[in-house]
């Protein structure tokens, strides 16, 4: 998720944890134990894309990495309230191990997910909210704001809180159950449309749980869908897009391409490109799914032969008319 919703989440949990005793100490040092996980994209900077990409939301973001420093971050944290008689060490560790952990659980709802369970090279992603979401953030922080005005011993503090976890723990399942809705409901439709396929899969359009994407997989090609909640039509409007993986057969047997292609879990078209290929990621879609025109992917990489050896880059966005993709996603939410 975004960095706000993550501080969010850490300042709710740190109060959780601490905030009768330590108040809006908790919710700072929460809100810090919130982000750390990301800071993997510091690391990143200093990598090549495949690299980035391999411990994006990796060791940062495990179970092993918040026991691990939890109790490192929890003994310094004391050492800086030394003569405050409100908590101990173990106390601040238990609250940076919990607003550190819940950082990973929330992000495997997302589409990257998270190897929460490293070392194994698995990553959990459960698909059902999109990185940013007003309606998950923001109910959520305004009862947090709530918290930081009252006092630390105030029981109304508490209630704030506890809805603030409620609302959105609730939103979180409430996603999952509108994903297995949507799910059944599709592939109703591909069999009321004689449409074979091999397998499909579902994620969250941009900024809401109501209309969700669908790559549908073929034998040569993917063809992406749509379905949400007010969808009435029974007839499926479908893009094609060629999967072209023989462009990429001069570039097999790189260990950078095949761990690539393992992160992208097949969900991938290749095309040509000036010089190499492109080989776009079907996870995340189109930057305007709406406008047929539109053919730029949200993450395409660039895989070119180089006196070097093989280099693989990210291809930089555009974001050129965002206003008219936002406005296209949202008729297309209600239009059905």
């Amino acid at each position: 998720m975004d960095s706000l919703t993550q501080i969010v989440l850490g300042g709710a949990v740190g109060e959780a944890v601490l905030g009768k005793r330590v108040g809006n100490k908790a919710v700072l040092w929460g809100a810090i134990g919130g982000t750390i996980p990301d800071l993997d994209a510091v690391l990143g900077k200093f990598l090549n894309t495949v690299s980035y990409l391999d411990i994006h939301r990796g060791f940062s973001h495990s179970i092993v990495f918040a026991i691990l420093i939890a109790p490192i971050l929890g003994f310094l944290i004391h050492k800086i309230y030394k003569n405050k008689k409100e908590t101990n060490s173990w106390g601040w560790t238990q609250l940076m191990f919990w607003s550190i952990f819940t950082h990973p659980l929330l992000d495997i709802f997302t589409t990257w997910g998270t190897r929460l369970f490293w070392p194994l090279d698995w990553r959990i992603s459960l698909q059902s909210i999109f990185v940013i979401d007003p309606l998950y953030t923001i109910p959520f922080l305004f009862c947090l704001i709530m918290v930081l005005t009252l006092n630390k011993k105030s029981k109304s503090r508490r209630k704030w809180n506890k809805i603030g976890l409620i609302y959105s723990t609730s939103y979180l399942f409430l996603a999952l159950i509108f994903k297995g809705y949507v799910n059944q409901q599709f592939e109703k439709q591909l069999k009321e449309n004689n449409i074979e396929y091999v397998d499909f899969n579902s994620r969250p359009t941009p900024l809401n749980i109501v209309l969700w994407t669908f790559n549908i997989e073929k034998e040569d090609r993917f063809d992406i869908g749509y379905y949400g909640l007010f969808d009435s039509s029974k007839t499926l409007k479908l893009r094609s897009f060629p999967k072209n993986k023989e462009l990429l057969n001069p570039y097999r047997n790189n260990k950078q391409v095949e761990r690539l292609i393992f992160l992208t879990r097949g969900q991938y078209i290749i095309e040509k490109a000036e010089n190499g290929i492109y080989m776009h990621d079907l996870r995340f879609g189109m930057l305007d799914s709406f406008d047929e025109k539109n053919k730029e992917w949200a993450f395409t990489y660039v895989i070119q032969s180089t006196k070097d050896g093989i280099k693989i880059t990210e291809k930089e966005k555009s974001f050129k008319d965002s206003k008219a993709a936002m406005s296209n996603l949202w008729k297309r939410i209600w239009e059905g």
